[in-house]
C-alpha cells in the first residue's frame, strides 16, 4: 500500500465521512505550491477555500505565530491581554468601522452577525420581541451550524437535521424586485448575502445589484450584512468584494484569509450604534480574540497591503478569464468570476465530468475541486506570479484537450 493510500485509509477508518476529498494526501505547502506525501509538487488552485490568499506558510505570518506562542496563547476574555486592543485598533482602522467582535470560524462570525442584527432590531428599530426576520438568498452558503442550515436550500447541508430555526426569508439571489417586495414587511431586521456566491459556483451578480440592494435596505431601515468570509481580503481584486460597487455594509463578516490560513480567526465589524447593542455576558467565545489570533491577523492583513494582493488578483484574474474564455473546446461552457475567484462550468464528454477533470488536473500537477457536480472553482493564492499563472493555464488547457 502506498503512503497516500495508508493515510486515506486511516481517515476512512477513524474519521467521520462528512467530506469527499480529492484523493491526494498533502504534507507541505509553500506559496502557491503544495507537495504530497510522495514528494509530488502541485499548484494549489483552491487556496483552502480562499483561506490562504497570502500563500501557504507565509514567513511573516508564521513568524508572528511562533513569536507569540512562546509568550502567551490564551487568556479567555475573563482578563485583558496586551494584544487584543492593538489588533482591534488595527483592524477597525483597516476596514473603517468603529468596533470589532472577534471570533474564530466563519460560521461563528455569521451566527454573531445574526444575533447582533436581531439585538439591534429590538433595541434600535423597536420591533416586537421575537418578531425579527432576516432576508437571505437562495444558493447561499454561510456555514453549517443548525441556524445557518435552516435557511440553506442545499439538501446535503439541510436534510435530516431539523427541526429548523425560524426567522428567515429566502429570496432569489441577484433579484432586486424580490428584495423590494420582501422589504415591505415591517418586521425585517436585516438582509444577509455573499457579494459573490462561492459555494454556488462563483455566481457573480449583475453590476449595480449590491449598490441598489444597499440603498433599498437603507430606505427600509434594514441592516445590510455582507458575508465576506470567502470573498474578502483581496480575493476578488478589491480588499472587499463590496468595494467593487463602493458599498459599505452595516455589518461585515470576515474569516479565512484574515489569518492567511495559519490559525482560525474570524471577525464581525460594525459601527457603535449596532455593536454597542451587545452588552457583557450576552455573547462571547473562549478563544475569540486570543493572543495568537490577534498577532497572526495583524501580520496577515499587513501582507495583503505590503504585497499588493488586491492589485495582483485583479490583474491576473483578467488574464485567467480571458485565456479560458477564448480557449476553443467543447467541455468548458462558461467562465465567470472576479479577481482570482473564478469558476468554469463543465459539459460532460464521453462520460467524463468535472470530478474526472479534477482528477486529471491533479495528475498534471494542479489541484482544484468541483462544486455542484459540473462546476470547478479556480482560486489560487493571490501571491501567484503571472508566469506561474500562465503555466497553470497551460495545464488546464492541456487537461481539457486530453478528454
Amino acid at each position: 500500500m502506498s503512503k497516500s493510500a495508508e493515510y486515506i485509509e486511516l481517515e476512512n477508518k477513524y474519521g467521520a465521512h462528512n467530506y469527499h476529498p480529492l484523493p491526494v494526501v498533502l504534507s507541505k505547502g509553500d506559496g502557491a505550491f503544495v507537495w504530497d506525501v510522495d514528494g509530488k509538487k502541485y499548484y494549489d488552485f483552491l487556496s483552502s477555500y480562499s483561506a490562504v490568499n497570502q500563500g501557504h506558510c507565509h514567513p511573516k505570518i508564521v513568524a508572528a505565530l511562533k513569536q507569540q506562542s512562546d509568550l502567551l496563547t490564551l487568556t479567555s476574555r475573563a482578563f485583558f491581554n496586551d494584544t487584543l486592543g492593538e489588533y482591534e485598533k488595527y483592524i477597525t482602522s483597516y476596514f473603517g468601522f468603529d468596533k470589532i467582535l472577534p471570533m474564530n470560524t466563519g460560521a461563528e462570525a455569521v451566527e454573531t452577525a445574526l444575533k447582533l442584527c436581531r439585538k439591534w432590531s429590538y433595541q434600535k428599530k423597536g420591533l416586537a420581541p421575537e418578531s425579527a426576520k432576516i432576508i437571505v438568498c437562495d444558493g447561499n452558503f454561510h456555514g453549517r451550524t443548525t441556524t445557518i442550515i435552516s435557511f440553506s436550500n442545499d439538501s446535503d447541508a439541510r436534510d435530516e437535521f431539523g427541526p429548523y430555526t425560524p426567522g428567515f426569508i429566502n429570496i432569489p439571489y441577484n433579484d432586486l424586485d424580490a428584495l423590494r417586495d420582501v422589504l415591505e414587511d415591517e418586521n425585517i431586521a436585516g438582509f444577509m448575502l455573499e457579494p459573490i456566491q462561492g459555494e454556488a459556483g462563483v455566481f457573480v451578480p449583475d453590476e449595480g445589484y449590491l449598490r441598489t440592494a444597499k440603498s433599498l435596505c437603507e430606505e427600509a431601515g434594514v441592516l445590510f450584512i455582507a458575508d465576506e468570509v470567502q470573498t474578502g481580503i483581496a480575493r476578488t481584486g478589491r480588499l472587499l468584494a463590496v468595494d467593487h460597487e463602493d458599498v459599505k455594509p452595516d455589518i461585515l463578516i470576515l474569516g479565512k484569509a484574515i489569518s492567511g490560513g495559519v490559525f482560525p480567526v474570524s471577525a464581525v465589524l460594525a459601527n457603535n450604534e449596532i455593536m454597542m447593542c451587545i452588552r457583557p455576558g450576552e455573547h462571547g467565545s473562549t478563544f475569540g480574540g486570543n493572543p495568537l489570533a490577534n498577532k497572526v491577523a495583524i501580520a496577515a492583513l499587513e501582507v495583503v497591503k505590503e504585497e499588493g494582493l488586491s492589485e495582483n488578483a485583479e490583474h491576473l484574474g483578467k488574464i485567467l478569464r480571458t485565456e479560458l474564455s477564448n480557449f476553443e473546446n467543447d467541455m468548458i461552457t462558461l467562465v465567470r468570476g472576479k479577481g482570482l475567484l473564478n469558476a468554469i462550468v463543465i459539459k460532460p464528454k464521453n462520460g467524463k465530468e468535472a470530478w474526472d477533470v479534477c482528477l486529471r488536473l491533479r495528475d498534471n500537477g494542479l489541484l482544484a475541486k468541483p462544486t455542484h457536480g459540473d462546476i470547478i472553482r479556480f482560486a489560487p493564492p493571490l501571491i501567484i506570479t503571472e508566469e506561474q499563472l500562465r503555466d497553470c493555464i497551460s495545464i488546464i488547457k492541456q487537461t481539457i484537450l486530453s478528454f
